[in-house]
């Protein structure tokens, strides 16, 4: 049915990363900037899901410059979660492997920094298995290219010059993304998501990742 599965990175081909790795991340950032004793909720602010209006309020309280934050923040955020890898703490789903069995071509778009996203897919051994890999650059701009925005859906879709193509996600955000950019969404019910309750309407949910091939044909015996 598809030409192209494009894939979410976290709660999708690897494991979600913990709040509170993140939050330390975001409190690094901060006192690499010279700001020893930020306040908790600005942390957690900056920790996940920040927008470019509060994360400038936020650097004014503190009189850092913003993209000199952000771009700290991130470099902290991808090195820990490259260390939770690295410690078996961040790790691919089981049903990867289902990915080689699919007739289509593959991509992924994660809100994930471009530099996590590839460091983990080829620490694991998965980045040959795609064909295009976006993430956010680490700019204050990214942060409004983030699902549900389909700006990097769009992107990876105009590499893969294909006809029909599924977004799979574990985040509401996702499926608003496919809308956006006018394609299919599948919504995995990963055990973090078994009893989330969605206001978007994905055209498919399933289970696990061996449920596309049934969506979106074998691929021939003997291909790659």
């Amino acid at each position: 049915m598809y030409d192209a599965v494009v894939l979410d990175h976290d709660g999708v081909i690897v494991g979600r990363t913990p709040f509170d790795t993140l939050r330390e991340a975001a409190w690094e950032a901060f006192e690499r900037l010279g700001v020893t004793d930020p306040d908790l909720a600005h942390v957690d602010d900056v920790a996940v899901g920040v927008d470019p209006a509060t994360l400038s309020d936020i650097c004014d309280r503190y009189g850092i410059d913003p993209g000199e934050f952000w771009r700290v923040r991130d470099e902290t955020a991808s090195d820990a979660q490259i260390a939770a890898s690295r410690a078996g703490r961040k790790t691919p789903y089981e049903d990867v492997g289902a990915l080689g069995h699919l007739d289509a071509a593959l991509g992924v778009v994660s809100s994930n920094q471009q530099a996590t996203v590839d460091d983990l897919l080829a620490h694991f051994g998965l980045a040959d298995r795609f064909d295009v890999v976006y993430g956010r650059e680490p700019s204050i701009a990214s942060l409004s290219r983030k699902k549900p925005s389909p700006y990097y859906l769009e992107r990876a879709l105009a590499d893969l010059d294909v006809s029909t193509a599924l977004f799979v996600g574990d985040n509401e955000s996702d499926v608003r993304a496919a809308d956006n950019a006018g394609i299919d969404s599948a919504f995995i019910r990963r055990p973090h998501r078994r009893s989330f309750e969605l206001s978007a309407q994905p055209t498919y949910e399933i289970d696990d990742l061996h449920d596309l091939v049934s969506l979106c044909g074998r691929s021939p015996i003997g291909s790659p």
